[in-house]
């Protein structure tokens, strides 16, 4: 059974595909918090500003197979133009690697797409996957050290870049937190990745254009 808050498509709004038009699949519950606000204060990440409870969003659900889901998903893509690019889903939370497994990713391939996860890194990855985003956080060990994107939501006093340079990522990204500060964490992001140009700035341009 697989849970999942909601299925839509939109633009990738951050790090490396940034403006590519995807399917985002986002799996509810995570391992780092209810996401509740009364539980909050008691979260290993406390700045998630994702709603991932329940399956009560659009085109989400409990999805007896992996072919249920994978279906649903293409379902999201269905009627757009042929192009030469593969359909492309994101598989986001909450923490999908509590759900999504081999027979998840397989399926979605025997639809045509090409899928990526976005996750904490504290969970192991199936086979199969075309690209893996690990965005750590402070407070939660990491089991994911290799793949192609780490994207540091930043600053986290507790989570330097400087715990990160060196893992075998293709791409290193820090991301400005949002909040309040906002403006100064990007200041300070921006200033960092002068100064250590392994790292490559990452917004998330779908806050900026006002979509999902």
């Amino acid at each position: 059974m697989y849970k999942v808050k909601e299925i839509f498509y939109t633009l990738q709004g951050e790090g490396t595909y940034a403006g590519r038009p995807a399917v985002f699949c986002r799996f509810a519950s995570c391992n780092l918090w209810t996401g509740r606000e009364t539980d909050r204060h008691r979260a290993i990440c406390q700045f998630c500003d994702t709603d991932f409870v329940g399956t009560d969003g659009p085109g989400g659900g409990r999805f007896a197979t992996a072919a249920d889901l994978a279906a649903a998903v293409a379902k999201a893509w269905q009627g757009l133009p042929h192009s030469r690019s593969r359909p492309y889903v994101v598989c986001t939370g909450g923490e999908p690697l509590l759900q999504l497994d081999h027979a998840a990713v397989m399926a979605l391939h025997a639809e045509g797409f090409e899928v990526a996860v976005e996750t904490n890194g504290t969970r192991p990855a199936p086979a199969g996957l075309d690209w893996i985003c690990v965005s750590p956080k402070a407070g939660a060990e990491l089991v994911l050290t290799s793949g192609d994107e780490l994207k540091l939501v930043f600053p986290q006093p507790d989570a330097p870049p400087e715990l990160f340079e060196d893992m075998a990522f293709t791409s290193m990204r820090l991301q400005p937190m949002d909040g309040p500060d906002q403006e100064s964490n990007t200041r300070a992001a921006v200033a960092y990745c002068l100064a250590h140009p392994q790292w490559q700035l990452s917004l998330q341009t779908h806050k900026y254009l006002g979509i999902a």
